[in-house]
């Protein structure tokens, strides 16, 4: 059953008490990865392994998100940055524990490509804190491949001996 978390804005960014951030870089231009963040929504679950499937909801301004380990989220995006930054507030989950989270996704250009950086800020209850923080290696594993698959997906061709 789906329950609401404290609303937070872009500010709990820096104040969540976990606060788990994770870059990669990629081949792909920062247009290209803003495009599949923001706007291709319905496209996550063909590269992001943790997500079953995802929509956008209140004409673009919010989404709904299901992981393939039935968790389910209903967001609100806060921040749609062209080629820079895509964040967004979970309202609603079925995730137990948790109190409030926030996602955010910041693009920069980095070489031929983009530098990208998510943070993972969150809250709950200390024994709820703890565990969020034992799964830093598990959620640095689905970014990396995510960011892997999605960077196939977009990413020119890798030329010869390259």
């Amino acid at each position: 059953m789906a329950r609401r978390l404290r609303p937070v804005e872009l500010d709990f960014l820096d104040s969540a008490p976990v606060r788990l951030v994770f870059t990669t870089t990629m081949r792909a231009r920062p247009a290209a990865v803003y495009q599949a963040l923001a706007e291709d929504v319905t496209a996550w679950g063909t590269w992001f392994p943790a997500v079953s499937w995802a929509r956008p909801t209140h004409g673009g301004a919010g989404r709904e998100i299901k992981l393939r380990a039935g968790v389910r989220f209903g967001e609100t995006i806060l921040a749609a940055d062209p080629a820079e930054r895509y964040a967004y507030r979970v309202d609603t989950t079925n995730a137990p524990g948790v109190t409030a989270l926030l996602e955010e996704w910041r693009i920069d250009p980095g070489g031929d490509g983009s530098r990208v950086r998510w943070v993972f800020a969150t809250d709950g209850p200390p024994p709820v804190r703890r565990v969020l923080r034992l799964l830093r290696p598990g959620l640095g594993r689905s970014f990396r491949s995510a960011t892997r698959n999605l960077d196939r997906r977009l990413g020119p061709p890798r030329r010869p001996g390259g």
